[in-house]
């Protein structure tokens, strides 16, 4: 079997990923207020969209950091390989 392609340091950095994810889910959330503002148009669907993507990565980074916390006090129950 042959291995995958190894990512580039910047993109193996999931603090990285995960701010710049939450980020845009949030510019695409306040892209649509002001296309609601200016069309008057319901963009309910996409709007929600967008919240839950941010929501869900601003829970996952939270998590993430919690579990990097652990490793880094030594807990016996911490995943391992976390920087």
């Amino acid at each position: 079997m042959v291995d995958p392609p190894t990512l580039s340091p910047r993109l193996s950095q999931v603090h990285t990923v995960a701010i710049v994810g939450t980020t845009l889910w949030l510019l695409g959330a306040a892209a649509l207020l002001v296309m609601w503002a200016v069309t008057g148009r319901h963009l309910d669907i996409w709007f929600t969209t967008c919240v839950a993507g941010a929501l869900i990565g601003g829970f996952g980074y939270g998590v993430f950091s919690w579990q990097r916390a652990t490793a880094r006090r030594g807990s016996r129950m911490a995943q391992q390989g976390l920087e």
